[in-house]
C-alpha cells in the first residue's frame, strides 16, 4: 500500500480540483505552490485542509492538486471535497466522520443563469408607467 494513489475530485462553483494523495510526509502542493501560497489567506488553507484536520491525516499524506475555474473561495471548497474523497477512498473507515463534519457533501449552489428580457439573473429594467 506505500505506493499507492487515491484521487478525488472535487467540485464547488465553477472550480473544479483533481487531488491525488499517496502516503508521505505532508507536503500538499496546489499548481505547483504551496497551499499558503496559492490561497494567501489562512482561512482558505484552514478550510481546503479541513478534512485532514478532522481525521488526524495531516502528516499523513503528500497531496498533489490541480485546480482551474472560479475564484479562490470555489476553488478552497473544492480542493475540500477533492481531498475528502480521496482519503474515503485510500481509509473507507474515515468516511462517517468526514460526513459527519459534511466534508462529503457537494455544495451545489451555483450561479444563477442571465434570463432573457432582463440584464441580469434576477434584475429587471426599470419600469416607466408612462
Amino acid at each position: 500500500m506505500s505506493s499507492a494513489v487515491f484521487i478525488g475530485t472535487g467540485r464547488r462553483k465553477d472550480a473544479v480540483a483533481r487531488v491525488r494523495i499517496a502516503p508521505g510526509t505532508g507536503q500538499k502542493t496546489i499548481n505547483t505552490k504551496s497551499f499558503e501560497n496559492y490561497f494567501g489567506r489562512k482561512n482558505l488553507v484552514t478550510q481546503a485542509e479541513g478534512p485532514m484536520a478532522v481525521t488526524g491525516t495531516l502528516t499523513r499524506y503528500d497531496v498533489v492538486v490541480r485546480v482551474a475555474g472560479g475564484g479562490l473561495s470555489g476553488q478552497a471548497g473544492a480542493v475540500s471535497l477533492g481531498i475528502a474523497r480521496a482519503l474515503k477512498s485510500a481509509q473507507p473507515e474515515l468516511s462517517g466522520a468526514l460526513r459527519k463534519e459534511g466534508f462529503l457533501t457537494r455544495d451545489p449552489r451555483m450561479k444563477e443563469r442571465k434570463k432573457y428580457g432582463q440584464p441580469g439573473a434576477r434584475k429587471r429594467f426599470q419600469f416607466s408607467k408612462r
